[in-house]
């Protein structure tokens, strides 16, 4: 009975991501997360990791500037951004566990998704109603562009996220990413783990003098 206790605490952690809007200004380069530790991509040069901790895969192209009806520049960001068009998913895919994802939004709309994965399974989707109150799609301004961080909770990781919209587009820059620190059980926990078992070994050793 212990031994099954123990298996649901270390299999079944609370699966949840939690987000912050966040961020500071970069100048041309739009926002930037503030998380310490955390990587950043910007796609400045273009391009987007296919190897590495970070791959991406999709169809999604690396843009610039603004084309009618299809994507818009973030708000005040002059420089390459990642566009996800309709049926077009982004696939990001860590090398190991991460434990924190940021990306500067923009143009925020409802139809925006963001869907985060350990293994093959899925922790959280978030849509743009998560992030602003409006999900208008205005490119100007600050009330639909913002630098949104992602948390994975206490005692989880996550170690893919896919990026999609059922409508032009989901414009996002400035990618972060936190590798996670390897759990360590609370001394707390572990101390009343330990009691636990000792607890079982002594109604066990009872049961075998009474037999």
């Amino acid at each position: 009975m212990l031994g099954a206790s123990l298996y649901l605490i270390v299999a079944h952690p609370a699966s949840a991501i939690t987000l912050s809007v966040g961020g500071q200004s970069a100048g041309s380069d739009g926002y930037k997360t503030t998380v310490q530790g955390a990587t950043t991509i910007d796609f400045n040069n273009g391009t987007a990791p296919t190897s590495g901790f970070i791959a991406y895969s999709g169809s999604s192209p690396i843009v610039q500037g603004n084309s009618s009806g299809q994507y818009a520049t973030p708000w005040e960001d002059s420089t390459h951004y990642l566009s996800v068009e309709p049926g077009e998913n982004t696939t990001l895919t860590f090398a190991k566990a991460a434990d924190y994802f940021g990306l500067y939004w923009g143009s925020v709309d409802s139809y925006n998704h963001l869907d985060f994965y350990n293994g093959d399974q899925l922790l959280k989707s978030f849509t743009g109603n998560d992030v602003s109150k409006t999900a208008a799609g205005n490119w100007t301004g600050k009330s639909d562009n913002v630098y949104v961080d992602f948390f994975a909770d206490k005692g989880e990781t996550f170690d893919r996220v896919v990026m999609r919209s059922d409508s032009p587009a989901f414009e996002t820059d400035n990618h972060a990413y936190r590798l996670a620190a390897k759990s360590v059980p609370e001394p707390g926990m572990m101390g009343g783990l330990a009691t636990a078992a000792l607890f079982g070994m002594t109604v066990l050793r009872k049961r075998q003098r009474l037999s």
